[in-house]
C-alpha cells in the first residue's frame, strides 16, 4: 500500500457512500456551457514558450529548484485547498485546487481521493481553499458531482488518475467567483516547470515546491520535490504562471502511478492529455 493510498483509504473508511449511480459522472451538473481547452501542441522548444521562461522560473523557484518549502498564503496558493469529509473539523487526507468552468465551480484533484473502484463515490467531502492553522478564510465547498473516467472506476486505471468535481455555492456565489482559478492544459509534453501546492496529511499549513518534470512514461509524469507524504494526492501542477492574473495552468496533479508515489520524494501524475479533457468535457457538459 502506498504512502498515498494509505491516507485516502483512512478517508475512505470515515465517508458514508451515497447510493449506487449509474454511471461515474453524478446527477448534479455544472450549467454554462463548455469551455475550449486549447493548447498548442508539444514542440521542442515549449520548454520556454510556457510563460515561465528561464528567468521568470528562477524567480519563482527562489534560490533552488527542488526545494520544498511552506506555502505562502498568495492568489495562486489561495486556489488550492485540502479535502475533508463533512467539515474542516477532521483530519483532511486530499488536496484539490479550483479550475475554470463555465459554471465557475469545478476543481480538480486525482480520482482516487474521490472514488473507490470497490465502493464507489466518497461522499460528504468539502473543500477547503486556503487551509491554514484550522481556519478557512475562503470557505468550505462541498463537493456536489463527481466526475471519474470508466476505467479508473472499473480497474483503477493508473492512467486516468484524474477527477472533477462540482462544488456547492456558498452566499450565492460559485467558487471561481470568489477565488478565480487555473486553466486546464492538455498535451503540453513532458518537460515542463511547474509548481506543486498541496497539504500533507501531517500538517495544517501547506507545502510547495518547484522544478521541472519529466516522462516517467508516455502516460505518467514525474517530479522531484521531497516531502509530499501522505495528504499531498491531488496536489496541482501549475505551469505557464501569469503574473497578470496569478494563476496559470494545470498540467498535473499528484496520483496516476503508484496512486502518486511510494516515496516522498518523487511524486507523478497521469499525463494530461486527450483522455483526460474528455473527461473535463463530460464533468463541464
Amino acid at each position: 500500500m502506498t504512502i498515498r493510498r494509505a491516507a485516502a483509504t483512512l478517508a475512505a473508511g470515515l465517508a458514508v457512500l451515497l447510493p449506487a449511480v449509474t454511471g461515474c459522472t453524478t446527477s448534479a451538473g455544472p450549467g454554462g456551457g463548455v469551455p475550449t481547452v486549447t493548447s498548442a501542441p508539444a514542440t521542442a522548444s515549449s520548454g520556454s514558450s510556457h510563460g515561465w521562461n528561464r528567468q521568470r522560473f528562477k524567480g519563482a523557484a527562489g534560490r533552488a529548484t527542488g526545494v520544498t518549502r511552506t506555502a505562502k498564503p498568495t492568489v495562486l496558493n489561495g486556489l488550492v485547498g485540502a479535502v475533508f469529509t463533512r467539515n474542516a473539523d477532521g483530519d483532511h487526507f486530499c488536496t484539490a485546487s479550483v479550475v475554470d468552468s463555465a459554471g465557475l465551480n469545478l476543481i480538480v484533484t486525482a480520482a482516487h481521493c474521490v472514488w473507490d473502484p470497490k465502493l464507489g463515490r466518497r461522499s460528504d467531502l468539502v473543500f477547503v481553499p486556503g487551509y491554514r492553522d484550522g481556519d478557512t478564510p475562503s470557505g468550505v465547498w462541498p463537493l456536489l458531482a463527481v466526475t471519474v473516467d470508466d476505467a479508473w472506476k472499473d480497474h483503477a486505471d493508473p492512467d486516468v488518475d484524474v477527477a472533477f468535481a462540482v462544488v456547492q455555492a456558498q452566499n450565492a456565489q460559485q467558487v471561481q467567483q470568489v477565488l478565480g482559478a487555473n486553466r486546464l492544459g492538455v498535451n503540453q509534453g513532458y518537460r515542463l516547470p511547474v509548481r506543486v501546492t498541496g497539504y500533507p496529511g501531517s500538517s495544517d499549513v501547506p507545502i510547495t515546491c518547484v522544478n521541472t518534470t519529466s516522462q516517467q512514461s508516455p502516460t505518467q509524469l514525474r517530479i522531484d520535490c521531497p516531502d509530499y507524504t501522505g495528504g499531498t494526492s491531488g496536489s496541482p501542477w501549475v505551469t505557464d504562471f501569469d503574473p497578470a492574473t496569478r494563476t496559470g495552468t494545470v498540467v498535473g496533479v499528484i496520483g496516476g502511478y503508484q496512486e502518486g508515489g511510494n516515496s516522498p520524494d518523487t511524486s507523478y501524475s497521469s499525463y494530461f492529455g486527450d483522455r483526460v479533457q474528455a473527461l473535463y468535457d463530460r464533468a463541464t457538459g
